[in-house]
């Protein structure tokens, strides 16, 4: 009987084990097939030449000054001296989408660079052409002079879900066609300063020099651009991100005809809706992005979107999380007419809105304005009012509100007001004055929370508020 179980358990065993090694992914037939795509991407930079600024280095007898002594002279007009072209550096990855030498790889990957060097599989090094590159994204498009090249197969990032294997295929550290694998953690992830790429996350062993090369399927097809790691060492630490193909080709196309990307702009600062919003605004669960501000002469200040309105669905895409409003708006071309589906005051509302172009960071909007005087007042909230001056309106491009000089224990301490915040809407209403906000206030319900739109040193930003607790 004894024997019988030790032969049952070993028989369990190896069938388990051969059920795991069943299950688990081949990758060799992908790696020979991918890897002659992916290429070693170097960049060389030009400096000045700090050794000799077009002067014999002599002594007063003729001898030659020692090479240590020479960096303490300086010539007037030689301070820029001949460019000495620097050592090729390798920083990242890329791989080939044509066979006529198109090459996609990161921003940050070519940025600054005076050449760009590319090795192939087969060993040749080829100087490329930056076609355009996109900082917002992170991608940039090469091409070298070439013909007749192995291209990788691109796949479709929006059918991806956590849970699939994938392989990055790359250069870390300089060591070409490393292979590492992993799984999809998380798709459609906002990354601060990120706001318009929805990336990848996996826990794919990436490093400094995979920048810019493909991540795979398990169909040998690529579906994202190696790009971010997170790490508080300087290494791996189980977060990688890629940028989705199909927003990196997105950004391809208008790299190869224009040279440069063209973004939809709607004109909207938000911010998330968390569980106490939700309940002040009515809604059954924290969902869509909340319009903190509108932004003056946009297309969400054309089209009537209002500050407070809660955005559900952008042409036909359901908003879960405010993060997933810019990548919609973004990849929007500029012109077209897009429908918006918001909640205003506790009821839906469809509005129709002409997608502008997206601004540069250093477009001034204009905003107008008007004066008013200052006067004190108390209020349910225990706090101490005034109206908005005309500097402070234009400090903080603001239209209207009254702002706040002190705050008391109260309502308005409860819900996290302090000093200098400018109210500018409670419970819907836009607040113009003191004696409508007093209005506003004293028409509030006990015990339930509504929201309150503040600006807080520049910011928008939405809290609830709720009367009756204290």
């Amino acid at each position: 009987m004894k024997r019988l179980s030790i032969a049952f358990v070993f028989l369990l065993t190896v069938v388990v084990s051969s059920v795991s090694r069943a299950e688990l992914p081949d990758f060799k037939s992908l790696v020979k097939k991918a890897s002659p795509a992916v290429v070693n991407i170097s960049t060389v930079q030009k400096v000045p030449d700090q050794q000799n600024y077009g002067f014999d280095f002599k002594g007063p007898n003729g001898e030659e000054i020692p090479e240590i002594f020479r960096h303490f002279f300086r010539f007037p007009g030689q301070e820029q001296g001949p460019q000495q072209r620097r050592a090729p550096q390798s920083l990242g990855s890329g791989f080939i989408i044509s066979e006529d030498g198109y090459i996609l790889t990161n921003h940050h990957v070519v940025k600054g660079a005076d050449e760009v060097l590319v090795r192939l599989n087969d060993r040749r090094e080829l100087e490329a052409e930056v076609i355009g590159s996109d900082e917002r994204s992170d991608v940039a498009l090469l091409k070298i002079k070439a013909t007749g090249l192995p291209v990788a197969k691109i796949g479709d990032s929006t059918q991806l879900e956590p849970g699939e294997w994938v392989l990055a295929i790359g250069s870390p550290f300089g060591f070409d066609h490393t292979v590492t694998s992993g799984i999809v953690s998380a798709t459609g992830r906002a990354l601060e300063n990120e706001t318009y790429v929805p990336f990848i996350q996996t826990d794919v062993a990436i490093n400094p020099g995979n920048s810019g090369g493909p991540l795979f399927n398990l169909d040998g097809e690529v579906i994202g651009i190696n790009s971010q790691i997170y790490t508080r060492s300087g290494g791996f630490m189980g977060l990688s991100f890629a940028i989705p193909i199909d927003v990196a080709m997105d950004v391809t196309e208008q790299l190869k005809a224009e040279g440069f990307v063209t973004r939809g702009w709607l004109g909207v600062v938000i911010q998330e809706v968390n569980k106490d919003l939700a309940e002040s605004f009515g809604l059954e669960k924290p969902a869509g992005a909340l319009v903190a501000k509108v932004l003056p002469d946009s297309p969400a200040e054309d089209a009537g979107l209002r500050e407070g309105d809660i955005i559900l669905e952008f042409d036909g895409h359901e908003i879960e999380l405010s993060s997933d409003l810019p990548h919609q708006v973004g990849r929007v071309m500029p012109g077209s007419k897009v429908k918006v589906k918001v909640v205003r005051n506790g009821r839906n509302e469809k509005i129709s809105v002409t997608i502008g172009t997206l601004p540069d960071a250093e477009r001034p909007l204009k905003a107008a304005r008007k004066g008013s005087d200052e006067t004190p007042e108390n209020n349910r909230l225990n706090v101490v009012i005034s109206e908005l001056s005309q500097a402070q309106k234009d400090k903080w491009n603001i239209r209207n509100g009254v702002i706040i000089q002190s705050v008391l224990p109260g309502a308005g301490a409860n819900a996290g007001l302090v000093s200098g915040d400018v109210i500018t809407m409670l419970n819907g209403q836009r607040v113009e004055s003191i004696r409508q906000f007093v209005e506003l206030v004293n028409k509030l319900p006990e015990k339930k929370s509504v929201p309150m739109r503040i600006v807080r040193r520049g910011s928008p930003l939405f809290i609830p508020l709720r009367l009756g607790d204290e």
